[in-house]
């Protein structure tokens, strides 16, 4: 099979530490898939400066000349790691045959590139990349991290377990994922709407280079209920459900306090009266909250805001 054009696109915030690094592993790879004939001297490593305020963009800049395989874009301000992705992808689709996004850290085993290659070689128009195990995961990061699978294949949402966005799309399925134009990005659930043939491709996820996580569990609860609303109203209708649940319940409370009023059995609760005001207005503010999450999601849409700005692209 013929050399591929293929492009690497990363996102970066604030990623000064780890990014010299990060160049000099991928360019080796590069090289390696030169010298194997899966790639062409037309692919490229494509850098994305989320609006860092460190020197990710000098770094970025200087390497950039340096190297004719790398290039970069500057986005004019922070636009969120799934936004900057996407501003990656949708910037380079038209130029290469395929793009694999990664992120900056080198936890993602970046040996396995070539196995994405060959995949898109062999017919796929997406191939993902999964962790095999989460064996240096702290337990807590590991059970939250399969409770949320779990959660967002009960609500619904098609997603591949263990991926996260490390994958290789084709021009193809790039061009399809541009027809996408929702402003509440979730690109994991996504990418599978897609639908075009798929692989998966197994590895084991390493520590982090350098520099801290992006994601702290804050950002990563923020994450996973963004993805939740984005992609399904199943919580909408288990608060029907529980609404539902709590007017029948309702409906025999009425019926006893009649039962024992005619019988002579009568009581002031005052305990029982409270209990039931404060859970059914939690039950209420419950219910508005997340009504009003869905609202100002259709309200971001509405607007039809640009999701990124494109400051600077050196190719």
């Amino acid at each position: 099979m013929s050399p591929v054009n293929a492009y690497i696109v990363i996102p970066c915030y604030n990623e000064e530490e780890v990014l010299e690094e990060t160049c000099r592993q991928l360019l080796s790879v590069f090289d390696e898939m030169k010298t194997q004939k899966l790639i062409n001297d037309d692919s490229r490593i494509i850098f994305v400066d989320d609006g860092s305020k460190d020197k990710t963009w000098e770094i970025i800049d200087r390497f950039s000349d340096e190297y004719v395989e790398i290039g970069g874009i500057k986005l004019a301000k922070n636009a969120g790691h799934q936004n900057a992705l996407l501003a990656g992808l949708m910037t380079v689709k038209d130029e290469c045959d395929c793009a694999i996004s990664i992120d900056a850290d080198l936890q993602d085993d970046i040996h396995v590139i070539p196995e994405f290659i060959k995949n898109f070689q062999n017919g796929c128009d997406v191939v993902y990349g999964v962790r095999s195990k989460r064996d240096t995961d702290t337990f807590f990061k590991r059970t939250t991290a399969v409770a949320f699978y779990k959660l967002m294949q009960a609500m619904g949402v098609k997603m591949v377990f263990n991926h996260a966005d490390y994958r290789l799309m084709s021009r193809r399925a790039l061009n399809a994922l541009s027809e996408f134009s929702e402003v509440n990005l979730f690109l994991r659930g996504l990418v599978p709407l897609v639908g075009y043939k798929s692989a998966n491709v197994y590895y084991e996820r390493n520590e982090r280079f350098a520099g801290q996580s992006k994601y702290p569990l804050k950002k990563m609860l923020s994450f996973a209920f963004d993805g939740i609303t984005s992609f399904s109203i199943t919580p909408i209708r288990i608060i029907t459900a529980i609404g539902a649940s709590v007017s029948f319940m309702a409906i025999l409370a009425a019926l006893y306090v009649l039962f024992s009023k005619f019988f002579g059995n009568a009581s002031v609760g005052w305990s029982s009266l409270m209990v039931s005001i404060w859970f059914l207005g939690g039950v209420q503010l419950l219910s508005v909250g997340l009504i009003g999450e869905y609202i100002g999601k259709i309200y971001k849409e509405t607007k039809r805001r640009p999701r990124f700005i494109i400051e600077e692209y050196k190719k």
